[in-house]
């Protein structure tokens, strides 16, 4: 009797063994697949039009509500935005088109004027400001906008 509780409790314990690399196993798969989401990953940089840091908090949650956006930073100096997204979950007039119907003009599309007038009034634009800015034009761009 002791032999066969004995034989019952070794059977368990191997069980659980190979149960345990099984789930090793499941692991290796998951890294794995992580691997080909950053293969599929793109960063993009764009011109935005906008104002201030509500300017940007807004363009940034429209970019991070589409999906597959990873990573979003608008620069409010100069006029751009970066991007980092899963290129097959979604693609970049998908993300123009989110900030546009925030209000907010990209290079590609023109903000939603609806939007646009319902925005705080330090965030409606001047519609001919530069976008995509190198960091020296900021100077004359702060210049133009005091007139």
């Amino acid at each position: 009797m002791k032999k066969m509780i004995l034989s019952v409790a070794l059977l368990a314990t191997m069980s659980f063994v190979s149960c345990k690399d099984q789930v090793k196993n499941e692991g290796e798969e998951i890294s794995a697949e992580t691997t080909k989401e950053e293969v599929a990953m793109t960063n993009i940089s764009f011109g935005v039009r906008g104002n201030c840091g509500m300017c940007k908090e807004t363009i940034e949650e429209a970019v991070n509500a589409v999906g597959g956006v990873t990573a979003a930073n608008w620069d409010k100096d100069k006029k751009k935005i970066d991007v980092s997204f899963d290129g097959s979950q979604t693609n970049e007039m998908a993300i123009h088109n989110a900030i546009a119907a925030s209000g907010y003009d990209t290079e590609k599309v023109a903000g939603n004027e609806e939007a646009y007038n319902n925005l705080p009034g330090c965030c409606q634009y001047d519609h001919e400001m530069m976008m995509n800015q190198s960091g020296e034009m900021k100077a004359e761009d702060h210049s133009n906008h005091n007139h």
